[in-house]
């Protein structure tokens, strides 16, 4: 955990922006994998982290905004408890080494918080993801669990985004611990990729790197042969010479702060000409998006400066025609690119996307599209300082998404469909990386990962 100081003033820069009430953090409990006593690897919830720090099941924090108080609720070790777990510090001492000075047992939440509502007080909670969780509040505040996140705290919603949107420099080192973890992942995979091995041998391998650290991974290695499928976590294909490997993967620090980077390998070391000139695009889009990435600028715009490079370099191979502004201003683009350029990242790898996209992505003067390819940007306002997020534009061949828009003859006049044709069985290309927005403009965080062509081949399958 960091010093106690960074939580505290976490709590009371929370306090101001709420102004009255209570303030109820709920951390999470143990998730079994098929019987009570068999979990998978406890994963605190990321607001409690954020707020309270202690990386333990069955708590709860409490901010009483108006008695200006904190509180935790837990329960110490049973002598059952400590045969099997060995001694643990008491709550008592855990809550003073992050700022906490009051504690009481888990039991005594329901009481407290019928005290406060008897008294007409207003409790705030964000929105919840788990239904172990929706059951406590409807328990513990009357709000029947299927409809928690209905009644969940607009204000505190918006107050826990301004307050996670913007990194300082203890969070920055601990998404470059994640970053030094995934550098060793990423690299393993491209000696890796050679031509008979299977994805799960790699994908394996990669995530018990992340483990040998006593860290975890960030997400559910995506690692494919298939990259026109833009999150495959399936990985028993074997790999074949002349593929393309798609590699999207990241480290989680020990304090839970994430990596997300994404290579594209050529199986065996060498690109084919097609290949070297579909990921020459990508990485042309990827390096204008990142130099036009600074304070006070849109990342729409930065997602429109990525897409307008890929529609410009698709039409040199004659896939795209037309004017290209144009093009990409009606969406013709989006068959080749349907996502977004990239997400928040922080404590979550898409950082506090379960209090909603629009919650982090958006405001008032930046409204979300209903077109297809850019209504999937996660984050598109205006940047700041402290911000840190993804660029990962991608180049996509999905044959059953070109098959439905010939058979729609969609955008015949920007899409070259008997040129695109040759491509059907191509796959994908994506590259990312994590870019820190800083006062003057922006820093890629962490080690550099080859990425160019020469870098890549340079170091694939040299196992």
């Amino acid at each position: 955990m960091f010093e106690s100081e960074i939580y505290v003033e976490r709590r009371k820069k929370l306090k101001e922006k709420i102004g009255s009430g209570l303030l109820l953090f709920l951390g999470n409990e143990e998730s079994p994998m098929n019987y009570p006593d068999n979990a998978y690897r406890f994963r605190q919830d990321s607001h409690f982290l954020y707020f309270f720090g202690l990386d333990s099941p069955g708590l709860a924090g409490l901010i009483d905004v108006d008695e200006d108080k904190d509180i935790i609720f837990g329960n110490d070790v049973s002598m059952e408890d400590i045969i099997w777990m060995g001694c643990q510090p008491l709550l008592k001492d855990r809550a003073a080494e992050v700022g906490v000075k009051v504690t009481f047992p888990f039991k005594k939440l329901g009481e407290v918080l019928n005290n406060a509502l008897e008294k007409g007080r207003k409790v705030h909670y964000i929105p919840v993801y788990r239904q172990e969780t929706a059951f406590k509040i409807e328990n513990l505040l009357g709000i029947r669990s299927e409809k928690v996140n209905k009644y969940s705290s607009k204000a505190l919603i918006k107050a826990a985004v301004d307050l996670r949107s913007k990194k300082i420099k203890q969070e920055i080192e601990q998404i470059e611990e994640a970053l030094d973890i995934t550098y060793e992942m990423h690299t393993t995979a491209m000696r890796m990729a050679v031509p008979g091995r299977y994805e799960q041998e790699i994908a394996g391998t990669i995530e018990g790197i992340a483990l040998s650290y006593g860290a975890d991974i960030a997400f559910p290695v995506i690692l494919t042969v298939n990259g026109q499928i833009l999150h495959n976590h399936y990985h028993g294909n074997k790999l074949q010479k002349g593929q393309l490997m798609v590699n999207d993967s990241g480290a989680e620090s020990v304090m839970h702060y994430a990596g997300d980077i994404t290579r594209t390998i050529p199986v065996g070391g060498r690109f084919s000409q097609k290949q070297r000139e579909i990921y020459e695009i990508v990485l042309n889009a990827q390096l204008k998006a990142i130099e036009f990435t600074s304070p006070g600028r849109k990342n729409k715009d930065v997602h429109i400066k990525a897409v307008q490079t890929i529609a410009s370099g698709l039409k040199e191979l004659g896939i795209m025609k037309g004017d290209i502004k144009e093009a990409v201003k009606a969406g013709a683009h989006a068959l080749f690119m349907p996502h977004g350029l990239g997400h928040m990242m922080g404590l979550d790898v898409h950082d506090m996307e379960g209090l909603g996209e629009n919650h982090v992505g958006y405001d008032e003067k930046t409204k979300r599209s209903g077109q297809f390819g850019l209504a999937y940007l996660r984050f598109a306002k205006k940047l700041e300082p402290g911000f840190v997020l993804t660029i990962e534009p991608g180049i996509y061949f999905i044959p059953a998404l070109i098959d439905k828009w010939f058979k729609e003859k969609k955008f015949m006049d920007y899409i070259d469909y008997k040129k695109v044709g040759q491509y059907r069985d191509f796959g994908g290309i994506r590259i990312e990386d994590d870019i820190l927005v800083t006062d003057k403009g922006h820093r890629v965080l962490g080690k550099p990962i080859p990425k160019t062509v020469e870098e890549v081949e340079a170091i694939t399958a040299k196992e």
